[in-house]
């Protein structure tokens, strides 16, 4: 998936697990300019540093997975989350690097490593059961 917009926040990289982290960024995305969206996305291991190559205020058009993942808490009640996952992203701006550096532009395979933890962060970085 993809989508465009400007760079509103980046946040520092956050170490999840010992062998997990995440950074996150906002951007605002305007479909339409008179009700734009703030829309959160996460870079995941190694792409965390893709960031760095981007400034707020940057048009950026971001390459993404939807995630989803559902959870059972304590008490039996069902919840699901869903994250936006960028594996690459360009700057559209015309300033500073026009592309941050990727091996490939394939998305990255299940980057998040299983945990039998039952909190809804732990639960979110389950591997995916699809086949694809």
């Amino acid at each position: 998936m993809i989508a465009e917009g400007k760079i509103i926040e980046k946040y520092d990289t956050q170490n999840i697990t010992d062998t997990f982290k995440i950074r996150e960024f906002v951007i605002e995305f305007a479909e339409n300019p008179a009700y734009p969206e703030f829309v959160k996305f996460q870079f995941a291991q190694n792409n965390c540093d893709l960031l760095d190559n981007f400034n707020v205020g940057d048009n950026v058009t971001v390459n993404f997975n939807l995630k989803g993942r559902k959870w059972t808490d304590p008490e039996g009640k069902v919840k699901y989350f869903n994250s936006l996952q960028a594996w690459k992203m360009e700057n559209k701006s015309g300033q500073g690097n026009s592309t941050a550096p990727q091996t490939n532009d394939m998305p990255p395979a299940n980057d998040v490593p299983p945990t039998n933890d039952v909190s809804p962060a732990n639960d979110m970085q389950e591997n995916d059961d699809l086949p694809f």
